[in-house]
């Protein structure tokens, strides 16, 4: 029997109209169902017939749900073995009778991917135009010749020499973009190439007909040779590129899961530990149904570093305003490194560093996990060129030169800033192997997230779900990995040699943030210091751990009674906020908990929570006033502390609209 509030949140849908519905003849009354995405839902409402998706399975029944599939004339395109899915041409009128069958986790469509998460829009529950708008601007100098000091700014020197960290000691990046166009700053270091667009994923002469890929690579390790003023920032590291985004910079969700299961399978003989993902789509699913994100956790459990970029979509570009909610996916796969885009206004002073206006901000949709990890520089960077790439032909304003009459490209975006992390991430495994320790076990995926964050520096005014913890510090975090000696045991002190948690730069010494954000909590303390479980195998990030000692637990950074969401927080049009679950829907219903925040809806705005008694309780807004009355079929559920509206402080006592005050208790006329 559904609880309460699931009663209520039944009632209400019906009485908005709240539903999402299948193709066919019954489009109007059978409801979409949870197992199903959004983007497969909204496609299922247009005409085409056959729909391209990606079936989940649970374990041990993806032959036998292949066989019936291909014998009712579905055709089944390809299997992925890591996730438990088959990606089928499948008919629009078997969505809703294979969702309904047991063996199916979800259905999600095959949706396509973009550099930086852009790409055509979403619907209207969201601001999808950010996703629709957001393409690399035009925006530079013609042939201007232009300055670089990216390495400065992360703490590092301007040109790495002999003896520093800089990735030679047998770390390999694999890089799923667009390709990479051969040069000589990569001389010899594009160890494999693989093309998911042409070739079906084999092994090709490398080649990038976009131009971001090659952008990305080199941001992560150009060698610097033609110019040394624009060195990437782990210069020795190999490359492995693997080419899922066309000349348009589009692709399949299903050839990047493809790409990461390639890279997961054959990590070793690759010679990858860091996996840079500067591309994805908007969110149509919780993490745990998006097959995106599945791969990345996959990824991630076998031991590789993947960092993935934030996404553009920080804007509201109807409203001008800051957009929070707005990362994309696999950016809310809970244990990559998600990162958002700073502008450093290419100085190396940290002082007037800001969070770039178009870097999303989390907490992500529907399942409301804080993100991003954190922040790098991303804006107005300039790297290697593909000149006879799409985007080196498109942005006339954006060609730079260097010095010594290098080509270069001008690109920003969370694209960027996920390389430059990319790029650290390396580093930090540089520095473990040559930190002189014996005996040391191989950094995890957590821990290097967990440097990454420790020793990250706040930027002033910025929410953690705007900077996670703060800009990257490639310094602070190569320091740390030459400090610990992971060859210690579980529950032993591992900080093996004295260090100080600060990093000076431009002459200004600036403190590392010391905490990390562990679910939607930060962690302060020494937590870092000491052997944890939580930086061994298997253990997905955010799960609830028994930390033991020299841990502080910090504010709920989602939930938490010191969040103030100001003016410029922005929902879209209809938007549930629920405890943990956002838009999220089952059976029909909109699921919610305790808090809950609704958008508009053809000019009213609804707010519903719990029962009252055995009457629910309803209001509407009258003249600026909230009006409380019993039950009525035209108006609005009401329920328990809950927030809604553009001014919104959100804490044990909220003050909403002009009228109304309340905190644990509801103070109004018609509530007793």
């Amino acid at each position: 029997m559904p609880n309460a509030p699931q009663q209520v949140l039944a009632l209400a849908a019906c009485a908005l109209g709240v539903t999402l519905s299948v193709a066919g003849a019954d489009a109007q009354t059978r409801p979409r169902s949870p197992k199903v995405d959004e983007a497969l839902g909204e496609a299922l409402q247009r005409s085409e017939s056959v729909q391209r998706v990606i079936i989940r399975l649970k374990p041990g029944s993806r032959e036998q749900v292949r066989d019936r599939l291909q014998q009712h004339g579905d055709l089944v395109q390809s299997e992925h073995a890591v996730i438990e899915a088959l990606v089928v041409q499948l008919h629009r009128d078997d969505v809703a009778e294979l969702a309904a069958r047991e063996e199916i986790e979800s259905i999600a469509l095959d949706a396509d991917v973009y550099a930086d998460g852009a790409g055509p829009g979403r619907g209207n529950r969201r601001d999808r135009d950010n996703f629709r708008r957001w393409r690399p601007s035009n925006d530079g100098l013609a042939g201007s010749r232009v300055s670089n000091v990216l390495r400065e700014t992360l703490g590092l020197p301007a040109v790495s020499a002999n003896g520093m960290v800089d990735g030679s000691s047998g770390i390999g990046v694999a890089i799923i973009d667009s390709g990479i166009t051969p040069g000589i700053n990569f001389q010899g270091r594009i160890t494999a190439f693989y093309d998911y667009v042409s070739a079906n994923g084999q092994p090709v002469a490398p080649y990038d007909d976009y131009g971001h890929g090659t952008h990305v690579a080199g941001l992560i390790g150009s060698s610097g040779v033609r110019s040394m003023e624009f060195q990437g920032i782990a210069p020795a590291v190999r490359l492995v590129g693997l080419k899922v985004l066309d000349q348009n910079g589009v692709g399949r969700t299903s050839d990047v899961i493809r790409a990461l299961e390639f890279v997961t399978a054959n990590k070793d003989l690759l010679n990858v530990q860091v996996v840079n993902l500067s591309l994805g789509h908007p969110i149509y699913a919780p993490a745990g149904d998006d097959p995106l994100v599945q791969a990345v956790q996959q990824a991630t459990a076998a031991g590789l570093i993947v960092v993935t970029s934030a996404g553009n979509g920080g804007i509201n570009h109807v409203t001008g305003r800051a957009a929070f909610a707005g990362v994309s996916s696999p950016c809310n796969a809970p244990s990559a490194i998600c990162v958002g885009a700073t502008n450093t206004q290419n100085t190396v002073s940290r002082g007037d560093d800001v969070v770039a206006p178009y870097s999303a901000r989390g907490p992500s949709w529907y399942d409301g996990f804080a993100k991003p990890d954190l922040v790098a520089p991303g804006h107005k960077l300039s790297s290697d060129a593909s000149r006879s790439s799409y985007l080196f032909d498109q942005l006339t304003n954006n060609r730079e030169w260097s010095r010594e009459g290098q080509p270069l490209l001008t690109l920003s975006g969370t694209s960027m800033a996920a390389a430059v992390a990319s790029g650290v991430a390396a580093l930090v495994l540089d520095a473990h192997n040559r930190s002189g320790f014996d005996g040391q076990t191989p950094l995890t995926p957590n821990l290097v997230k967990a440097w990454l964050q420790f020793s990250a520096i706040p930027l002033d005014d910025a929410h953690h779900l705007t900077q996670g913890t703060g800009q990257i510090n490639a310094a602070g975090a190569v320091e740390l990995a030459g400090a610990i000696d992971t060859s210690r045991p579980v529950g032993s002190w591992w900080l093996a040699k004295g260090m100080t948690p600060a990093t000076m730069l431009a002459g200004t010494t600036h403190a590392w943030a010391q905490n990390i954000v562990w679910g939607d909590r930060l962690a302060h303390g020494a937590s870092i210091y000491s052997n944890n479980i939580v930086w061994g195998e298997n253990i997905v990030w955010g799960e609830n751990i028994v930390w033991g000692e020299n841990i502080v637990w910090g504010e709920n950074i989602v939930w938490g009674e010191n969040i103030v969401w100001g003016e410029n927080i922005v929902w879209g049009e209809n938007i549930v906020w629920g405890d943990r679950l956002i838009g999220q829907l089952k059976d029909s219903q909109i699921l919610g908990g305790t808090n809950i925040v609704w958008g508009e809806l053809d000019r009213r705005t609804a707010v519903w929570g719990t029962g009252y008694g055995s009457d629910i309780l309803w209001g509407l807004w009258r003249d600026n006033d909230f009006v409380w009355t019993r039950t009525s079929a035209e108006n609005i559920v009401w329920g328990e502390n809950i927030i809604w509206g553009e001014n919104i402080i959100w804490g044990e006592n909220i003050i909403w609209g002009e009228n109304i005050l309340w905190g644990e208790a509801l103070l109004n006329e018609g509530i007793q």
